[in-house]
């Protein structure tokens, strides 16, 4: 499956938030265009939730999200890819506050490390889009690895 890239470095710097918005809204937010996993499970993607996606921490101690990230931004196009992915990894989500892999999260991990998590509601005929990232390093992309298999 080709991975397709955008190219926010090559955008207006004055309206490249803008404009990226708008390829969020219209690529992931719209209701009438649902984005679908390969295994049948629509997931709902909000305009507010690309803040928390495409904005990296100054901080990590603060959790600030203050930088726009270009890298993460270039790869927006992937989140669809990569729930559409029949390759992709399905894993089981860490719950950070319970310290434990839990199976109302799910992880599709594919690319090299890029990952992206999603809710399923109980009957997982539905889910709501959580985050995306690709690692930067090797550890974490193992520990994802060799989680637990996601129970549908």
């Amino acid at each position: 499956m080709a991975y397709k890239k955008l190219k926010p470095h090559k955008m207006d710097e004055a309206t490249r938030e803008i404009q990226l918005r708008q390829i969020w809204k219209e690529e992931y937010c719209d209701k009438t265009k649902p984005v679908t996993t390969h295994d049948g499970i629509v997931v709902s993607f909000y305009e507010d939730m690309f803040d928390h996606c495409f904005f990296e921490s100054f901080n990590k101690r603060e959790a600030d999200k203050s930088i726009l990230s270009l890298n993460r931004l270039e790869k927006m196009m992937w989140i669809k890819d990569t729930l559409e992915d029949v390759t992709a990894l399905m894993k089981q989500g860490w719950d950070k506050g319970k310290k434990r892999y839990v199976n109302n999260k799910r992880v599709n991990f594919v690319k090299d490390g890029y990952i992206v998590v999603i809710s399923p509601n109980g009957a997982r005929t539905k889910a709501r889009f959580i985050t995306a990232y690709e690692f930067q390093d090797d550890e974490n992309k193992e520990k994802v690895k060799n989680s637990p298999d996601w129970i549908r």
